[in-house]
Formats: structure tokens, sequence, C-alpha cells
């Protein structure tokens, strides 16, 4: 008989198991889109960069945020009549602003010298998002986003890395605010 009854209590919590986790995956996208089904396309504009820096940050932000929605929702490209406008400017460039002061040491020093230990790169982008199919969610926004390195780097490996650091916070931001709804 007890043994009866742990068999019964099993099969009840196994089946309890299963219908929660049917219940989650009915709720949940695993895209980790909660835009509602109808809204199906997308057009993301080219983002100019008007700042003196960087010649090729348009492009690559701008390449970077259409991948970033096209492979992480079902929302198809279009350039007539989306569903979803995405467009905005980089409108700030700074690519290396101290942040910690350090002293070098006495065979570098001559008189009282301060030299930028770490230095930061900040960029700022404006976005103008527009929902057709629901207007109120629209916004216009500004981002900004920063990447620190050692005042050793190289303008090389600012403008490819750390810039990368940034530009994927502050698309990660556009992405959450936009699709995610968290």
């Amino acid at each position: 008989m007890k043994a009866a009854f742990k068999n019964r209590f099993k099969i009840l919590h196994f089946g309890s198991l299963i219908l929660i986790s049917q219940l989650l995956v009915s709720c949940y996208s695993f895209t980790g889109s909660s835009l509602k089904p109808d809204v199906k396309t997308i057009l993301i504009k080219n983002f100019p960069n008007n700042t003196s820096f960087n010649p090729n940050l348009s492009q690559q932000f701008s390449t970077d945020l259409q991948n970033r929605f096209l492979q992480r929702t079902n929302l198809k490209g279009t350039t007539d009549m989306p569903d979803i406008l995405i467009e905005g400017e980089i409108v700030d460039y700074q690519p290396s602003t101290p942040t910690a002061i350090s002293t070098p040491s006495t065979s570098q020093a001559t008189g009282n010298v301060l030299m930028a230990a770490q230095n930061k790169l900040t960029i700022t982008v404006k976005v103008h998002y527009e929902n057709a199919k629901y207007p109120t969610e629209s916004f216009d926004r500004t981002y900004s986003d920063e990447a620190v390195f050692s005042n050793t780097a190289s303008m090389q490996e600012i403008e490819g890395t750390y810039v990368k650091v940034a530009t994927d916070r502050i698309i990660n931001k556009i992405f959450n605010d936009i699709v995610a709804n968290w």
C-alpha cells in the first residue's frame, strides 16, 4: 500500500513538472523578445557620425545594430513601411579622457608631473524609435557608454577594441529598451 502511494505521488509530481514547464515555455520567447506577434518588419537607417573622430564608426555601429535585431528577433528587414523604424546619430566621441592619475616613479619623474594611468573612451548616440503598430511605445533617447583602458593603449587598440566594447553596450541598451521590455 505504501509503495502504491509513492508511485502515485511520483507520477503526480512528474505530471505537475511537465505542466509547469509547458506553461513557462508558452509565456517566454527564447529569442528574449517580447515584441508583439503582429510586429514583423524593421528598418534601421544609417547612423551618421557627427563627430570628427573615427570615420568608420558610422558604418560599423549601424551594421552591428542591424545585426542585433535581425539575428535575435523574428523581425524581417524592409525599406518600405516598416512596423519598427530606428534612426539616429552618433553625437559625441571622446577618445581619451583621463580617469585615474598617477605619479611617475622617481627615475622617470622630472618634478611633480602627473600622468594619466587610465583613460576612458566615451561614445554618445541619439536614437529615434518609432513603432507604427504601437505608437505609444515610440521614443527619442540618448545613450552613452564608455570603455576604460590603460594609458599605454595605442589609438589602433582604442579604435579596434574599446570602441567595440562601448558600442556593444549601447546597442544592448537600445535593444533591451525596444525589444526586451524588462
